[in-house]
């Protein structure tokens, strides 16, 4: 059973950077593929930013593409998301997930469906 704890969020002016990290614990990470997702207020949850379990294979959600980059270290056995030119629109609260992937090592699943685990979020805050 995989446990994900997300750290990192905060409030940032916009135009400004976040890190976000995924520290899990208690399964094989390497084998899971990852995704952030995030929710803001009076808004459905959308997903953000997607890894196949290789690192090999990513997807981003249009409105994120050229600013966040979804990047893992499996010996540390975390995910990050870095967040770049955030806009106020990026305000919400930000979830980690994740899915083992099996054989499937190239398989970025991009539906909050296709994971099994989750973090509790971190909220952030891009405002002036």
């Amino acid at each position: 059973q995989l446990q994900l704890v997300e750290s990192g969020g905060g409030v940032v002016q916009p135009g400004g950077s976040l890190r976000l990290t995924c520290a899990t614990s208690g399964g094989n990470f390497g084998f899971h593929a990852i995704g952030w997702f995030r929710q803001a207020p009076g808004q459905e949850r959308e997903g953000v930013a997607f890894m196949s379990s290789s690192g090999g294979s990513t997807k981003y959600e249009d409105s994120v593409k050229g600013r966040f980059t979804i990047f893992r270290d499996n010996d540390k056995e975390s995910a990050y998301l870095q967040m770049n030119s955030l806009k106020p629109e990026d305000t919400a609260v930000y979830w980690c997930a994740a899915r083992h992937a099996g054989s499937m090592w190239n398989w970025a699943p991009s539906s909050p469906k296709d994971f099994d685990y989750w973090g509790r979020g971190t909220q952030v805050t891009v405002s002036s």
